[in-house]
């Protein structure tokens, strides 16, 4: 609830203290971690690897650059750390830098403590609100940052020498919060130079004005490993003044980037229209993102983000429907044959290195069946399809495909109970067509690609049958 205190010395009665923002931030960690709670919110797989160290630098009341490659979630870590502030914050009514009451920078705020005293006027800024951010681009200016002349303050009569002409930038205007940069590198070098005082001497000093202005502010930055040396770098001076680099990384296992997606990618039912999502389907997806990233063919330099599998997993559940749609049905399940749609959601994701060209579809097509294969392996035992590859060397064929609808991979499980069987498992249990045909064609693709049944695939379909079978 926003506190109701209104002036100066209702503030001094209310026992509010002030404090430097890092002091704050350290305090309320000290609760956080006492009560187990987690600093950050909707990030995974960091606890044992980034979270210890982001809490370690806010302890030690450092500013801090994340380093790491696209999509490794900087950003939310960053964002998340508004959380770690104080609910309300008094400041001086009407400060630009939302000033102190009790220590007021800006000559605004100065002047109005000195005249109005214990009833200066106070309002109340809620955390959320104590927050800058800028993405650095190369045209970002120390006026952006810092702050400039207002011409128009000017042209009502004011002299240039008159703090009150002051146009405060992000940095100011973030006073006593949090303030982070984006893409850090990106900002030439003769802007970062304007941060040093911040980081260092903990103020801003802006041109054609003799003032100096005590900023209170927690800086947090972000960059890409390759920034450092290919579209910028951050200059010497300045990474020496940020207390703490941690490093981010990809998702460590298949586990945990499946956790990832789930929270992150779009809820695919539409209406009517429900689409179940087979978790092999979903381990399929967070395979080809692993396997990607220790692909040769596939750049690292650039990295292979977390934004791919959530993607992948979408466009998946998007190609499952519009199959179902064509096919008349309202239950619909993500199938292996849905994958070549992830053409369209994966080109733009990952850089392939040099190769001959036209090879790019080859590799995509290798990393993706070696994702359905080790998803296999994982999921279904040797001992589990001997019964069901005897039903093949018995002369049973399989048709599978986009336009081969639900009931008619069910019709043919019917007649290899084994088969069927083995399927329901793999879905838990549940035998809606959809789901049944979904864990069929699986299973069929993962005893071709293990070398136990041939396929001979045309256009969209494809027919399975004993590798003994002639053709």
């Amino acid at each position: 609830m926003k506190p109701t205190v209104t002036n100066l010395v209702q503030l001094r009665a209310s026992g509010w203290t002030s404090r430097s923002v890092k002091d704050e931030i350290r305090e309320n960690t000290v609760r956080a971690i006492r009560a187990g709670q987690s600093l950050v919110t909707g990030i995974l797989g960091y606890d044992d690897t980034v979270l210890p160290q982001v809490q370690n630098a806010l302890l030690a009341g450092h500013d801090i650059v994340f380093l790491g490659e696209r999509g490794q979630g900087k950003t939310r870590i960053i964002r998340s750390l508004t959380a770690l502030l104080d609910e309300w914050m008094p400041v001086v009514a009407g400060s630009e830098i939302n000033d102190d009451p009790y220590h007021p920078v800006s000559r605004y705020a100065r002047d109005l403590v000195a005249e109005r005293g214990d009833d200066t006027p106070i309002t109340w800024v809620h955390r959320d609100d104590r927050y800058g951010e800028k993405l650095a681009t190369p045209d970002t200016s120390i006026a952006d940052l810092i702050g400039e002349v207002d011409p128009i303050k000017v042209a009502e009569g004011r002299y240039l020498s008159d703090e009150l002409t002051l146009h405060y930038g992000l940095v100011p205007r973030t006073n006593r919060g949090i303030f982070a940069i984006n893409e850090l590198p990106d900002l030439s070098e003769r802007i970062q130079v304007g941060l040093l005082n911040v980081l260092e001497e903990r103020d801003v000093q802006v041109r054609g004005y003799k003032i100096r202005l005590p900023i209170d502010v927690l800086l947090v930055a972000s960059a890409n490993p390759e920034d450092y040396t290919n579209r910028g770098r951050i200059i010497t001076p300045l990474k020496d003044r940020f207390g703490s680099q941690i490093r981010t990384h990809y998702p460590l296992d298949v586990a945990t980037e499946v956790q990832i997606v789930r929270q992150e990618a779009r809820n695919a039912t539409v209406g009517d229209v429900q689409v179940r999502y087979p978790s092999y389907m979903e381990e399929i997806v967070a395979e080809i993102s692993q396997l990607a990233r220790a692909n040769a063919n596939v750049s690292q330099r650039s990295g292979v983000s977390v934004r791919l599998s959530v993607s992948n997993h979408e466009l998946l559940a998007a190609n499952a429907m519009r199959r179902g749609l064509t096919a008349g049905e309202n239950v619909v399940a993500p199938r292996v044959s849905d994958l070549d749609a992830l053409v369209a959601s994966t080109a733009g994701k990952i850089e392939i290195e040099s190769v001959d060209e036209g090879r790019e579809g080859a590799v995509f097509e290798q990393i993706v069946r070696g994702a359905v294969l080790q998803v296999f392996k994982r999921r279904v035992s040797g001992d589990k399809t001997k019964q069901v590859l005897a039903a093949f060397e018995g002369g049973a064929v399989a048709n599978t495909g986009e336009d081969v609808s639900s009931a008619e991979l069910v019709a043919f499980a019917a007649d290899v109970p084994e088969l069927r069987s083995l399927a329901v498992k793999l879905v838990d249990g549940d035998e809606s067509p959809a789901a049944v045909a979904s864990a069929v064609e699986f299973v069929l693709e993962g005893l071709h690609l293990a070398k136990r049944l041939n396929k001979d695939a045309s256009g969209a379909r494809a027919v399975y049958r004993a590798r003994s079978a002639n053709v």
